[in-house]
């Protein structure tokens, strides 16, 4: 996360328009974003937003804005995943636990 990160999620709270075809980075989890939102009401200043998110890791995130960037994108496969069965039933198929 870096100050042009903040700067950039805080326009977008704000529903400002950005040119970007793909924008890649930091995805502002619910804990920093609850901190971007303390910061853009007064209650955290910028100092304070960076003290509190500075240990905290947010997840990686890259975000196609336009059909252009979309375009970029290539299908490969896919493939089906079954459900796992979480009561009674061991990873196995058929065979119940404890037998």
């Amino acid at each position: 996360m870096t100050e042009e990160w903040l700067d950039f999620i805080i326009a977008c709270r704000y529903a400002r328009p950005h040119d970007n075809d793909i924008v890649i980075g930091a995805m502002a989890n619910d804990q920093i974003y609850n901190y971007v939102h303390d910061y853009m009401e007064g209650i955290l200043t910028r100092e304070q937003f960076w003290v509190l998110a500075r240990f905290k890791y947010p997840t990686h995130q890259i975000n196609f804005c336009t059909d252009a960037a979309l375009a970029c994108l290539e299908y490969v496969t896919a493939e089906e995943v079954e459900p796992h069965e979480q009561h009674g039933a061991d990873s196995r198929k058929g065979t119940e636990k404890g037998q």
